[in-house]
């Protein structure tokens, strides 16, 4: 199954850094290729949510429910797809001190199957998650750093 990762340090604290990507309706506003993201239930540490995102090379849409498991104690996050677009969609967040700052790590793991794709249409599909994975990455370091 593909997989992404990338990491990156952000000027803010972890307990900042946490909070900003644990608001996930405030996140999707820093995400360009998040259309709308609307929260279907929070319990304790566990989210529900509904997110739909733009595919412009695909000229689409994708639909999932993603469930977020919050690790407060350890400033870590396991999120996996319930149900949607995806075949399978997965990963984790990772939120570790770095001097005054926070190095954040995003995993994402992913299968999405459309019948008839090519290697060619996979590899695409590919950077197209790698890029979303650093967009994420970039918003949350706006969002953490720069308020909002």
């Amino acid at each position: 199954m593909p997989e992404v990762h990338s990491e990156i340090v952000i000027g803010a604290p972890p307990e900042r850094v946490y909070g900003a990507a644990k608001d996930i309706e405030g996140l999707a506003e820093f995400l360009p290729n998040v259309e709308q993201v609307t929260i279907r239930e929070r319990e304790g540490s566990r989210t529900v949510s509904e997110w739909l995102g733009l595919v412009p090379e695909f000229r689409r849409s994708i639909r999932w429910v993603e469930e977020d498991l919050w690790d407060d104690a350890r400033m870590r996050c396991e999120f996996r797809s319930l149900s949607g677009d995806w075949d399978r969609y997965e990963g984790e967040w990772s939120f570790v001190p770095e001097g005054s700052g926070t190095r954040v790590r995003l995993k994402i793991e992913y299968e999405y199957n459309v019948p008839l794709i090519g290697p060619l249409i996979k590899k695409l599909l590919h950077k197209l998650v790698a890029r979303n994975v650093e967009e994420t990455l970039a918003g949350l370091q706006a969002r953490a750093e720069h308020g909002g």
